[in-house]
């Protein structure tokens, strides 16, 4: 049971309508979002990153990935849920996105992200030269590798909203690792 209200009738008028610009690209309002929505400042700036973050050099298969692997670190089981989905929805398989859950990939490029993201998340972003010299020599240019940074942390505010309200799974349960 959700630790805040998620009945989205009632969130505050200045959350309707981005309530309303996420149901129309979900199809529904997951309970993410209705969550988030009892706060219009935190929703906006939610809803904003993701759809800053979709327009990208990354990729959303990338995106997808990076979530999966810092949802599995977190245990955010909602957050692994959503992304599994949504990274099979971009293009991965159901294997890519197991293999990206614990931080893996036969894509070299791929693996260098999940690994440096990773190391971000454990060590509260406490990286040196030689990690940020792996993902260029993977192909990241310094644009993409903020980028990179700026998806750890939408999901770690994703990951931390789930986590800390319990917010109930509406999307297929994905065990984690």
């Amino acid at each position: 049971m959700s630790r805040v209200n998620l009945q989205s009738q009632s969130a505050p008028a200045a959350s309707q309508p981005l309530l309303a610009q996420i149901h129309q690209a979900f199809g529904a309002t997951p309970n993410m979002f209705k969550a988030v929505s009892n706060s219009p400042a935190a929703l906006q700036s939610m809803w904003a990153s993701f759809g800053a973050l979709g327009k990208g050099t990354l990729g959303a298969r990338l995106g997808e990935q990076i979530a999966v692997a810092i949802a599995n670190r977190n245990r955010c089981e909602y957050c692994l849920a959503a992304h599994t989905v949504l990274g099979q929805k971009a293009g991965a398989s159901a294997e890519d996105m197991a293999a990206a859950q614990v931080g893996h990939s036969d894509d070299a490029r791929t693996a260098a992200a999940l690994t440096f993201a990773l190391k971000v998340v454990e060590q509260r972003a406490q990286v040196g030269d030689a990690d940020v010299a792996q993902l260029r020599a993977a192909g990241f240019d310094d644009g993409q590798i903020v980028e990179i940074l700026a998806h750890v942390a939408l999901n770690l505010f994703t990951n931390y909203i789930n986590v800390a309200l319990d917010v109930p799974v509406d999307f297929p349960k994905v065990a984690l690792r």
